[in-house]
This record gives structure tokens, C-alpha cells and sequence, in this order.
């Protein structure tokens, strides 16, 4: 499907979930069933579709509390077997699917400086369950770029071999949800590749959107965090079902991000023409950011199908035409990691 085919919620997600002919056939190739747990976030809908259609012979489950029941009722439209399960609860693991394939999406962040507690239960404890549950499975585990340190502007970004460096503690319990991953692939031989995504973009949410809000209600946007990564969320869900070929253990790493350093002065200058609009800027940059380089993945798997700049005129276009929202801002601008 091509961009200017986006009209309506269902184009979109029928975009967003558009495999690649490389990923066909790497799902094609796996042993075994697949599911996606915490499959009813941001990027989680998308992602199942995006596997049922690149493996369409094999059953993928999607396991999530389904809070929107309109989530779940398109997922088995799209012929994605569901199954409501509050993961914090063990007792729920003996019924959970058997598959040979995780994708791994339960987290929290939005919310985690008012509720540690909560925020490390889902962040550390949850993972521990999944790979009890799962011991000599195959499992694609989403992390965050949030586990690097801020970098210089000018470095290129972080990469996998960047040691990590937490600020604040949702962060330091992403890096905790890593290291519980890498234990029990230690200790049970399970394969898994840990994948670090930096800032997926799509109409209903993202940078894009957080600075076409900004720009039309006519509020200033702080610089101070001057530079960031992009990329289409329908790349990032290809990137993302095909990391699983390169599970392993010890873990493997991979960063999954756009592969420029986007200037946020220039990309709101962007979205702003589009809205025919003058963004309005206070601060000044600061020589560093939460910065990713996803080189390793650009080889292993190509480079994004959809540019910045086509990126950036579907979603301000969406935004401008008031299409529906997620409202769940990026809050990318934090640099003290209290989110």
C-alpha cells in the first residue's frame, strides 16, 4: 500500500502491517507457532498483523488485558487467535499458548516515576515468568534506546557495543528487563535478541505528532533536546518481526531506529509547512541526546522503505485533518529520565 493511500484507521493499520517480502519468508522459514505478549499497546496490533501476514500458514496468538475490546476484535478479523491475560498474575502461565516463538512487548513507562513499584514488577518480574514459561523457546524481547547514556550530537548515536548507561529509573528497570532475559538465556540455553527501538512514528502518535500538536495550538517546543531518531512504525514492525532470526544466547542486541540524526528545529520547520504554521522555539541545543545508531540492522536487513520526509507528510497531514489519536505522548524532550 502506498502512503497517499492512507485515509482511515484501517488503511493505516493495513499499512503498518505490511511485511516485507524478506520477512515472509524468514517467518516462513521458523519452527513452531508464534505469539505476541502485551500485544495490545502502541505497536502491538500492528506487529501480530504483521506476522499473521507474513506467516499466514502458521497460528499466531496475541496475549494481552485487551482493555479495548475494539483492539481485540480487529486483531481476529485479521486472523490473529486472542487471549485476554494479566501477565502480572502467575497463575495465568499454565494456560498461555504453546509456541516455539515470543515476541516479547509488556513494559511500562508512562507513569513509572509516581509508581516504581509497579513500573519494576512489569519491567523485571514479568520477564522472569515469560521466560520460565517459555525456557528453550525463541524470543524477540522489546527494550529502548532509554538503556544508552545520552551521546554527543555529533557521534552518530549509540550502538550496540555503546555500554549502557540508565538515567532514572524507568530506565535502569528496562536495562533490569535485559539482564533477566540474558540470565535465563544463560541458564536454559534460550535464544533471544533483545531489540532497543528508538522513537517508531505513525499518525496516531509519535515525535511527528507531539510537535504538529504543539505547532497548531501554538505553544513553544523546547529544543533543548535537539536532535532525535525516526522511523515509520511499519519498518520498525518489520525490522522487529524479523530480528527473531537472530535470537540467540547469550542474547543478541539490536538497535532499530531511522538512519538519520534529525534535527527537532528542522523537523518542526517541516511539519509546520506542512500545516502552514511557524513553529515557535525557545532554548537552544544542547550537545547531547538520547541517539541510536542502527547500522548492524540496516545491514542485516535493509535499509527503511518509507523516508523522513514522507513519513513526516502522512502523519501531519492525518494530524491536520484531525484523525484519531492515541494520546500518548513521546514525552522524548526528558533528559533527567522521569517519565
Amino acid at each position: 500500500m502506498r502512503m497517499d493511500q492512507i485515509r482511515d484507521e484501517p488503511s493505516l493499520e493495513a499499512a503498518l502491517s505490511q511485511p516485507s517480502e524478506a520477512t515472509r519468508k524468514a517467518l516462513g522459514n521458523l519452527d513452531g507457532d508464534i505469539a505476541v505478549l502485551g500485544a495490545a499497546g502502541k505497536m502491538g496490533p500492528t506487529l501480530a498483523m504483521l506476522i499473521k501476514k507474513a506467516a499466514p500458514g502458521k497460528t499466531v496468538w496475541a496475549v494481552s488485558r485487551f482493555s479495548d475490546g475494539a483492539v481485540r476484535d480487529r486483531l481476529e478479523q485479521a486472523g490473529v487467535r486472542t487471549m485476554t491475560a494479566d501477565l502480572l498474575d502467575r497463575a495465568v502461565y499454565e494456560d498461555l499458548p504453546r509456541v516455539s516463538n515470543i515476541y516479547y512487548l509488556v513494559g511500562m513507562k508512562f507513569g513509572a516515576s509516581g509508581n516504581q513499584g509497579l513500573t519494576w514488577a512489569m519491567n523485571t518480574y514479568v520477564p522472569a515468568l515469560v521466560c520460565e514459561r517459555y525456557a528453550g523457546a525463541r524470543i524477540a524481547a522489546f527494550s529502548t534506546g532509554n538503556v544508552y547514556p545520552l551521546v554527543s550530537v555529533t557521534s552518530g548515536g549509540a550502538d550496540e557495543r555503546t555500554p549502557p548507561g540508565p538515567i532514572g529509573e524507568y530506565a535502569q528497570s528496562c536495562l533490569g528487563r535485559e539482564r533477566v532475559f540474558q540470565y535465563f538465556s544463560d541458564k536454559d540455553r534460550t535464544a533471544a535478541v533483545l531489540v532497543r527501538l528508538f522513537y517508531a512514528n505513525e499518525p496516531r502518535y509519535g515525535i511527528v505528532v507531539d510537535l504538529a500538536d504543539k505547532i497548531l495550538g501554538g505553544q513553544p517546543i523546547d529544543v533543548t533536546t535537539g536532535f532525535v531518531n525516526l522511523i515509520w512504525q511499519g519498518d520498525a514492525n518489520d525490522y522487529i518481526a524479523r530480528s527473531i532470526v537472530l535470537a540467540d544466547s547469550p542474547p543478541a542486541v539490536l538497535n532499530v531506529a531511522g538512519p538519520e540524526t534529525v534535527s527537532v528545529r528542522y523537523l518542526a520547520e517541516q511539519v509546520g509547512r506542512v500545516l502552514g504554521k511557524e513553529p515557535v522555539f525557545v532554548g537552544e541545543e544542547a550537545p547531547t541526546a538520547l541517539l541510536g545508531n542502527a547500522a548492524q540492522c540496516f545491514e542485516a536487513f535493509g535499509y527503511p522503505r518509507v523516508s523522513m520526509l514522507e513519513m513526516v507528510r502522512t502523519i501531519t497531514a492525518w494530524v491536520a485533518a484531525g484523525g484519531k489519536r492515541l494520546n500518548k505522548p513521546t514525552k522524548f524532550q526528558v533528559r533527567d529520565g522521569k517519565f
